[in-house]
């Protein structure tokens, strides 16, 4: 003979209907991470950027200040004569005015700061300037004519398209 089914269950305990669902997880799932993405990197908006290589350089970031362009001077000519450029004081006034003509010019972009970059090599030395500030209105020949009438071999001023900041450089020959 066959046993009866009991709707009770053969323990005695009915199911539940619908059946439980397990609870969620305590910690959310991570998103899927995007292709090439390494762990920890961070995204860094591309920046006015300068790359000096295979010679001697140095570097300074100043404040927008009144005094800014007299200390870039005072930088350059002092760096100058830390690597053994033995300037005479014309020369030196020289260097002093270019610096502190571009450093004036990229002060007048607006920001908080500007970078200042020296590198030398071949008895010549390169003087650039960074403005890091964008939205400003094109430079007019004026800077670049007061820079060469102080005996430059070379110099320029161009913007960046991405970051819009503004670079201003001369080239000096330092003598043999």
């Amino acid at each position: 003979m066959a046993v009866p089914l009991n709707a009770d269950g053969e323990d005695g305990h009915r199911p539940d209907y619908p059946p439980k669902t397990p609870p969620p997880p305590k910690k959310p799932v991570e998103p899927p991470r995007p292709e090439g993405a390494v762990l920890g990197a961070v995204l860094v908006r591309p920046r006015l950027a300068v790359r000096i290589a295979n010679r001697r350089a140095a570097n300074w970031t100043l404040e927008n200040a009144p005094w800014t362009p007299a200390k870039a001077g005072r930088y350059i000519v002092g760096k100058l004569g830390e690597w053994g450029h033995h300037l005479d004081s014309d020369r030196e006034a020289n260097i002093t005015e270019v610096t502190v003509l571009l450093a004036r010019a990229a002060l007048t972009d607006g920001g908080r700061r500007i970078s200042l970059h020296l590198a030398d090599q071949d008895h010549q030395a390169l003087i650039l300037v960074l403005s890091h500030q964008s939205g400003h209105v094109p430079e007019d020949e004026g800077l670049l004519r007061e820079v060469t009438a102080l005996g430059v071999v070379s110099c320029c001023t161009d913007t960046d398209r991405v970051d819009g900041g503004r670079r201003r450089w001369a080239l000096i020959d330092l003598g043999g």
